[in-house]
């Protein structure tokens, strides 16, 4: 099943995706006069502040929606969409980076194999990603709650691919990329928009796993859920989900 994207609610009710990729570009560390693609670029903001480097920026994204709000955001940087698992570009970017996409790609194989495709020669491979037990409070919550109401979910089931580090950076050994950094790193974050924070969350990121309820029905589910986590997950009225994350650094070797 494709997964939708709502530019609207991502501008609007999770703008943290972008804002807490922006040290991410301190690891790129894009030069003038790059080529650099910015790998599931969303609605463009981590596109905007990589040209503003001087480097060329190019955006790709699997969301025709979201392709269509970062050009009306950003019309002096281009935008196309794409799907990273078929790139079929050759030698021809500086510089592939990536911010929380790659844990949506269940094949990671195909996608590092297009990005070492579209590196020149000593190109480099900058991206962040969830990794191992990413937002696993919420997930247990959710697949406890669909399996009370008759319509159990396995890990298979779930839409994300969350790999430990070691499992990461091996993949990209065996696909030709010099691992020069690698970090896993627990980073509690802060929901926008205080107790309708994890509704949110779920509408936007875990959608998929409800397209056969109703609307009516997923709100009395996001409150089962809610219900589940509050204890744990809400604090001063601000929802905190057990966010985990990847980085790594790769370079394409000759």
């Amino acid at each position: 099943m494709v997964k939708e994207w709502n530019p609207d609610l991502y501008d609007e009710k999770h703008a943290f995706v972008s804002k807490l990729g922006e040290d991410l570009i301190e690891l790129l560390q894009p030069q003038s006069g790059e080529l650099i693609l910015d790998l599931g670029c969303g609605t463009g903001d981590l596109s905007h502040l990589i040209k503003q480097s001087g480097a060329t920026v190019e955006g790709l994204d699997a969301s025709k929606e979201m392709v269509a709000r970062a050009r009306e955001k950003y019309p002096d940087i281009q935008f196309r969409p794409g799907d990273a698992c078929s790139l079929n570009i050759y030698e021809r970017y500086d510089a592939v980076f990536s911010n929380a996409v790659l844990h949506w790609i269940k094949e990671p194989e195909k996608a590092l194999a297009g990005i070492w495709q579209a590196l020149k020669k000593k190109g480099r491979f900058v991206a962040e990603f969830g990794g191992r037990g990413n937002v696993n409070n919420v997930t247990r919550a959710v697949m406890k709650c669909l399996r009370e109401m008759g319509h159990p979910v396995s890990d298979a089931d779930l839409p994300w691919y969350y790999p430990s580090i070691g499992e990461y950076t091996s993949l990209m050994e065996e696909h030709g990329f010099c691992v020069t950094y690698a970090r896993y790193f627990v980073r509690p974050t802060i929901l926008e928009d205080g107790e309708n924070g994890l509704s949110n969350w779920l509408d936007m990121f875990a959608d998929l796993l409800f397209k056969n309820y109703t609307a009516d029905q997923k709100q009395m589910i996001f409150g089962q859920i809610k219900d589940q986590l509050r204890d744990s997950t809400l604090q001063d009225g601000q929802w905190i989900v057990d966010y985990k994350r990847i980085r790594v650094v790769g370079i394409k070797e000759e």
